[in-house]
């Protein structure tokens, strides 16, 4: 199928840079819609640990890679990527940056940070890297796009409009040192040289490969429980991250997507502030935390380690249209004799509910209804198909599969690139 989506199904880190790794070695192009670089996918391959920030998987795999119009990029960070990948022996011919993509300012993160501070107990838990500021610019129509570096005159007069009021919200608001234009535009027109080749129109691009009937992977950011409109608000990001993004963030019409595949950990995690219900209680959250190596790519922050949730887990197929689901980390499962998983929620007014609540408070409130499932205690290495599981695995994922009516085509089992199994 030519154009395949590939969406997280809880708040993000589900294991999506593995399943876009993975499905890469078939594919003609590996395309990133949404997010920036707080958010992040570490995939191994051949011992060696690889944490993208900005890019697609794809590119560990040679394959053409873009970063789409609803990104927002830091070009430092991005060209210390570039750098960092190209001394890795990985080529970087293949990027393509949408110049119709955002950038994100030094004053962005300092905004980011100045507000968390201001809101104290309230405060987000956002990765403090300029994300929601950029975002917020943007709509705001106040936005600095990757091609205005492309121009040092427009460049240099849109950083001066911006600071004249960025610099009063931070001497005033948040008590920060003022930002100097010309260090600031001298600094920019040197990332302008280095990241000029990369520059392209993508919206054109993946429209033409997908009329030639090549294969696009089409790839998201966090999760769809993250998701501006949909998600947790207000702990969501700042951007869409459901499927409907893909087609808007990258420059294709809807019509032009034949697949969705969601990807969801065998229980779920989720990293800052907001309400969890299946959080675990006690000393077990400790102990998945370890077994799931849960921190975060890019900020190192422990995740919040929860059991599987299949209430948020049939919302997020609803508003996604999964056609199949991949299932990640069963193996971190293996070290518990018992699995409960979720699937009602108790409301505050004592009802139950195998439906997402539409209302924040019935949500903040619910309480996790479980299933308990029997674990198989002993490890995956073994395994080579879906059906050479042991028999409590298989149980497991035919749960999950009865539950929301579709296939789980892929299972991870392991950190390693070939650690996944296909459906026979």
């Amino acid at each position: 199928m030519p154009a395949t989506v590939i969406v997280g199904a809880q708040w993000g880190d589900e294991g999506k840079g593995k399943i876009v790794d993975l499905l890469a070695e078939h594919s003609d192009l590996v395309c990133r819609y949404n997010g920036g670089p707080n958010a992040g996918h570490t995939i191994v391959v051949d011992g060696e640990t690889y944490k993208l920030r900005h890019f697609p998987s794809g590119i560990l795999r040679g394959k053409e890679c873009v970063i789409g119009a609803g990104c927002v990029v830091d070009p430092g960070l991005l060209i210390e990527e570039l750098d960092e990948l190209e001394a890795r022996g990985v080529a970087t011919d293949g990027v393509r940056l949408s110049g119709n993509a955002h950038l994100i300012m030094p004053w962005h993160p300092m905004i980011d940070r100045g507000g968390e501070r201001r809101l104290g107990a309230l405060q987000i838990g956002t990765t403090r890297r300029g994300i929601g500021p950029t975002y917020a610019d943007k709509a705001f129509r106040l936005g600095i796009r990757v091609q205005d570096l492309l121009d040092p005159k427009i460049l240099r007069a849109k950083i001066e409009v911006a600071l004249a009021e960025k610099n009063v919200w931070l001497e005033r608001v948040y008590g920060d040192e003022p930002l100097e234009l010309e260090e600031l535009a001298a600094r920019l027109e040197g990332d302008a040289q280095r990241l000029r080749p990369y520059v392209a129109d993508t919206s054109l691009l993946v429209d033409r490969a997908l009329r030639d009937g090549r294969d696009v992977l089409l790839e998201g950011a966090h999760g769809t429980l993250l998701d501006l409109d949909h998600g947790t608000y207000p702990f969501v990001t700042s951007s869409n991250c459901v499927a409907g993004g893909a087609a808007t963030g990258i420059g294709v019409g809807p019509t032009k997507i034949d697949a969705v595949v969601g990807v969801a950990k065998s229980y779920v995690t989720r990293v800052g502030e907001g309400p969890f219900p299946t959080e675990i209680d006690g000393p077990d959250q400790k102990r998945m935390r370890e077994l799931g190596g849960e921190f975060g790519t890019v900020t190192g922050r422990q995740r919040r380690c929860g059991w599987l949730d299949l209430v948020a887990l049939r919302y997020a197929a609803r508003l996604n249209g999964f056609t199949s689901l991949a299932l990640t980390k069963l193996d971190v499962l293996s070290h518990f004799a018992e699995l409960p998983v979720c699937v009602r929620y108790r409301l505050p007014d004592g009802s139950e509910t195998a439906d997402f609540p539409a209302h924040q408070s019935d949500f903040h409130h619910a309480r996790p209804v479980y299933e308990l499932l029997h674990g198989w205690e002993r490890p995956l290495d073994g395994a080579e198909r879906l059906a050479a599981l042991p028999p409590e695995a298989r149980a497991y994922v035919y749960f999950v599969e009865q539950a929301l009516g579709l296939d789980v085509d892929l299972v991870g089992t392991g950190r390693e690139r070939e650690r996944v199994l296909a459906r026979d």
